[in-house]
Parts: structure tokens; sequence; C-alpha cells
């Protein structure tokens, strides 16, 4: 599959998780849909990133702010149900980096409110 492939692929996953959360009474809103080769530096400089190759940078992954009820959510726990969700649609949800797979269901992970496309 080509590049522009999966990013069609991964703006239709994209589509269907916002439309979800909307069903489930959350808004979101784009953090970081794009990344540049520069910007994915410094951010591993600074401990906000752990790898040296973003799927940001290849247009295959956002990072989402979510709302309820109009109000900016920060705790992670928050958003499991739009994570489960991606999971569902066949992506890979930053709210499982650094946790153990037997601990899913009560831990979640550093990166939260990171959705990114594992398709080939």
């Amino acid at each position: 599959m080509s590049l522009s492939e999966r990013q069609q692929t991964f703006s239709i996953m994209v589509a269907k998780l916002i439309f979800f959360a909307l069903q489930e009474g959350m808004a979101l809103t784009f953090g970081e849909a794009f990344r540049t080769k520069e910007q994915q530096t410094l951010h591993l400089k600074s401990g906000k990133s752990r790898v040296r190759r973003s799927k940001h940078q290849a247009r295959l992954a956002v990072d989402f702010n979510l709302f309820i009820d109009g109000k900016y959510v920060r705790g992670k726990e928050k958003y499991r149900a739009i994570g489960e969700k991606w999971e569902e649609l066949g992506g890979r949800w930053g709210g499982r980096f650094g946790v153990a797979q037997d601990e899913y269901k009560t831990k979640v992970g550093w990166d939260a409110g990171h959705f990114e496309y594992i398709g080939t």
C-alpha cells in the first residue's frame, strides 16, 4: 500500500474516531497532526518523544486534545474509551505506551492523546 493510500485510510479512521467521541459526549481538537524532522528532533531532546522518526512525520499519527462538557481534560484515564475504540479501528493508541499488556485494563500509558496508524 502506498503512503498516500495509508494516509487516506488513516484519515477515514480519524473521522470515525471523532464521530465516535461526539456520540459519547466528548469533543476532540487536533494537537499535533504533522511534525517536521526539526520538530521531531526538538521533541526527542526535550523528552516529549522517545523515537527518532515519528509517524507524525509521515502524516500517520495525530495527538488529540479531549474535551468533556466543554472543558479540556488532562486525565489520561478519560482517553480510555476513545483509545480502545481506536484500537478496534485497527490503530495503535499511545495510552498503551509503557504499560504491560496484562495491565491494560488498569493502567494508561504516558501518551494517552496519541493515535497512530499501524497498517502496511
